[in-house]
Order: structure tokens, then C-alpha cells, then sequence
């Protein structure tokens, strides 16, 4: 069977957040900078293919490939695990508690970021020959995309605040969905197809992901863009975080698991569930 239906991908949903809680700081860390630099890649890849064909569609079309291979892989980004560690906790699994949670969150944040920035150094050491020289095309599309997407949002004050936050919402719902897209099949061709869709939504609506700016950013600043740590701090990555936060949770963990796990006879909720990790 090719397709899982909700009510056991869903329970899957909650294992697997159950088993990041409990996974060691060592492999936690590991697989979140390894999912960093895989996604950030993937970014590079994506902003060198709209810059050499001038088409935002081919690149968004293409940028899936890293969340792809990051996923099949076994790797953990930020903003699929703001979805899968809550649901062990709201599911009350044995032994997972808040505590638990938030330092599964901030492991990934830390591993995340290094994987991100490493790719960063490597992509402004390529584009400008070692810091020799101005950076490529490629180089100054992202240094632009940096200024774009902090000074821009300041310049609206908290207008721009709240178009940010409620961007990295829609970011997470569509990102968290390819995370979900992951367990609904059990074929590899089906997981590619259901995680590639909603990735394709949220890069070509140039929606904000905590991880990927983890890249963009810091390789702005890498090549002398014009605007600051704090301007990137402040005017992206906690709002956009935060968003991110919000819209996984709230439109694709808590409404599958609200309407498929909670809503079942209590028999059959035990049967689809596997046996419990003990604390």
C-alpha cells in the first residue's frame, strides 16, 4: 500500500515528534546542521538558476530537490520540528514534556544555523575568488535579497512587522505540509510528489523560512550588503521564526491531530498508536 490514510499518518506525525524529543543532543545536532546546509545548497542552487535564466519559476520548481534529499535522509530543519516535538506533548506521551520540547527546538535552531552559515561562507568565498574581488551575479542577487528583506520590511514599520510574521506563517503551513507529505506515503516516488507541491508554493511565493534565511541572510552580510545583524535579527529571523512557529502548528499539526487522533473511539486511538517510549 502505496498511501497512508490520515488517521495513521497522523499517529505517525506524533511518533516521530516523540523520537526527536528523546534523540541525543549529539545526533540532534548532527542531523539539524547536515538539513541546514542541504537546504541552504538548495537555495544557492535555486537563486543561481533564476539569475541565469531570469525565470523565478524555474528556480522554484527546482529549489525542492534539497528539502527532498534532507528528508529522505533522516535530517531536521527547524520549522518541521515547531510541528512533530508539540503533538508527543499535546498526545502526553510518557516522558516528553515542555522542557523536552524546547530544547529538541533549540538544538535544531543551533545545528540549523551552522549548517547554514558554513554554506554561506563557502557560497561568498566562491562568488567572489576568496574575497578578492566582488561577488558574481549570483553573489549580488543574494546580497540584494538580504537589504530587500529587512529594510524593506522596516520602511513599513509595523505593517512590514505583521507582513513578515503572517509570511512566515504561510511559509510553515505550506513547508510543514511537505513535512507531512513525507509520511503519507510509503514509496519513494509518493513521498518526492507529496513533498515537492507545497515546497514549490512557498518558495515561488516568496514566503519566509526561518532556515533558509538562515543562509541568505548571513551571506548578505558575508558580501557587504547594506544592512546590519541587528536589521536581520530584528526585521527577519525572530519574526519570521515565530511565524513559522505559529502557521506549522496551528494550520497542519493541530488540525490534523485535532480531527484525526482526538476525534478517535479511545480503542482505536491505542491501536493505531505504537507502544510508548519510556521516560
Amino acid at each position: 500500500m502505496s498511501y497512508l490514510a490520515p488517521s495513521e499518518f497522523v499517529t505517525k506525525m506524533v511518533d516521530a515528534g516523540e523520537s526527536k524529543i528523546f534523540m541525543s543532543t549529539r545526533d540532534t545536532i548532527i542531523r539539524a546542521y547536515m538539513a541546514g546546509a542541504i537546504l541552504a545548497l538548495a537555495a544557492w542552487f535555486a537563486v543561481t538558476i533564476t539569475v541565469n535564466t531570469g525565470q523565478p519559476l524555474v528556480g522554484a520548481l527546482l529549489f525542492p530537490v534539497g528539502f527532498v534529499m534532507l528528508y529522505l535522509l533522516g535530517f531536521d530543519l527547524l520549522t518541521g520540528v515547531f510541528v512533530l516535538s508539540p503533538l508527543a506533548l499535546i498526545d502526553k506521551r510518557p516522558g516528553v514534556t515542555l522542557n523536552g520540547v524546547l530544547r529538541n527546538w533549540g538544538l535544531v535552531f543551533v545545528g540549523n544555523f551552522a549548517g547554514a552559515f558554513t554554506v554561506a561562507f563557502m557560497m561568498a568565498f566562491v562568488t567572489t575568488f576568496g574575497f578578492t574581488q566582488a561577488p558574481d551575479k549570483v553573489g549580488a542577487a543574494i546580497g540584494n535579497i538580504g537589504e530587500g528583506r529587512t529594510l524593506g520590511y522596516a520602511a513599513h514599520g509595523a505593517a512590514g512587522m505583521a507582513t513578515l510574521f503572517l509570511r512566515g506563517m504561510l511559509c510553515n503551513w505550506m513547508v510543514s505540509t511537505g513535512v507531512v507529505g513525507a509520511m503519507i506515503s510509503t514509496s519513494v516516488p509518493g513521498k518526492v510528489i507529496a513533498m515537492w507541491m507545497p515546497i514549490l508554493v512557498f518558495f515561488y511565493m516568496v514566503f519566509e523560512h526561518s532556515v533558509v534565511n538562515m543562509f541568505l541572510f548571513p551571506s548578505g552580510l558575508l558580501l557587504g550588503a547594506k544592512f546590519s545583524i541587528m536589521d536581520y535579527l530584528i526585521w527577519n529571523e525572530i519574526p519570521t521564526v515565530l511565524g513559522n512557529l505559529v502557521g506549522g502548528l496551528a494550520f497542519t499539526g493541530m488540525t490534523l491531530y485535532a480531527t484525526h487522533v482526538m476525534t478517535l473511539p479511545k480503542r482505536q486511538a491505542e491501536k493505531l498508536a505504537k507502544p510508548r517510549v519510556a521516560a
